[in-house]
């Protein structure tokens, strides 16, 4: 028997009870927790064999409010995306969770997977989702002192100024 058959053997059942869940037309496994059940959702898959954290995104819903939900999930702006893979099992499942606009704020998942923290910071520098109990949620792409978030949609086109520091001398 392989660690990851073990793992599975005493995990709960996945999805876990009362979560929404649903079939990605490409055949994936997709579940809609809402954010109070974000972290446990999450733990409840690393404790049942999803040994990977391969991607965190977020998607900026503004302009383009129709988007695939099951009928118990109500849409946000913001739709945090975390996919999830059983190397073992040889499964992935795709964790959407949706946010709104007044309150951008979710559990981190660094305690079940410690290479989410760039991930996070990324997700927090350029949309503003802030995630409770990170170890470090700062920039990572823009300078500290930038105001807003690039990549969201009321973000101004061409509002960007060009900052150069000085050039060096001659070499």
């Amino acid at each position: 028997m392989t660690l990851g058959t073990e793992v599975a053997a005493h995990a709960p059942p996945l999805p876990p009870a009362g979560v929404p869940a649903a079939l990605s037309a490409g055949g994936q496994e997709v579940v809609f927790p809402d954010r109070a059940r974000y972290h446990e959702v999450v733990a409840a898959y690393r404790t049942g064999g999803f040994e990977m954290l391969s991607d965190l995104c977020v998607t900026d819903y503004l302009t383009h409010p129709g988007r695939t939900l099951p009928d118990a999930v109500a849409p946000e702006r913001f739709e945090l995306v975390v996919v999830l893979l059983s190397l073992s099992a040889r499964r992935r499942v795709r964790v959407r969770v949706q946010l709104p606009e007044s309150d951008p704020v979710v559990d981190s998942l660094f305690d079940l997977f410690a290479g989410v923290e760039a991930m996070e910071r990324e997700a927090f520098d350029m949309f503003g989702i802030r995630f409770d109990g990170h170890p470090d949620l700062t920039r990572i792409l823009m300078p500290e002192n930038w105001e807003g978030h690039p990549l969201r949609k009321d973000y101004g086109v061409g509002r960007v100024p060009v900052q150069f520091k000085e050039a060096p001398g001659p070499r």
